[in-house]
């Protein structure tokens, strides 16, 4: 199974950036064992000059081309379930043994993603309540994503 992580607007240099890197890297690097075949950020340009329903409609548009075909869809919205670690590891592990070729992970722009999108997902999850900067979002999936591959290695790293 292909993990892909698809996302309004590209990622400069900075601290969020070298996150991304090195757990994309540590992603890499144990997901094969695991039946984690690639992993992957693709980015869709930010829609500027447009505004609303019409920008988020749009960018939907994009990333949901940007999507593998198949893919089991997985949104980030504050509307989302909160999964422990643990419950998020077992997600994916489902769809792996279930036999999906890929999972895409769609994190929307300032405006968030269009309904569309949303309606069309598999699952929704959210990161807390908050509002997070959509940069650190990234970083953050990222991690979880690594944390879950550890999790399904029964590697130390994630410790309850």
């Amino acid at each position: 199974m292909r993990l892909v992580i698809a996302a309004v607007g590209r990622l400069k240099s900075g601290p969020e950036a070298d996150l991304v890197r090195e757990y994309a890297a540590r992603i890499k690097a144990s997901g094969r064992g695991l039946g984690i075949a690639d992993f992957s950020l693709l980015e869709v340009e930010a829609q500027r000059g447009l505004d609303g329903a019409v920008r988020t409609a749009r960018e939907g548009e994009l990333l949901a081309a940007a999507a593998p075909s198949s893919a089991r869809r997985i949104v980030l919205d504050e509307r989302g379930q909160s999964l422990s670690s643990e419950a998020f590891a077992r997600l994916i592990a489902r769809w792996r043994d279930q036999g999906a070729p890929a999972a895409c992970f769609f994190i929307g722009g300032a405006d968030g993603l269009s309904p569309s999108l949303r309606d069309s997902a598999d699952a929704t999850v959210a990161f807390g309540r908050a509002t997070w900067p959509h940069m650190l979002v990234r970083a953050m999936l990222c991690e979880q994503i690594y944390r879950a591959m550890t999790i399904l290695a029964g590697h130390p790293y994630h410790r309850a």
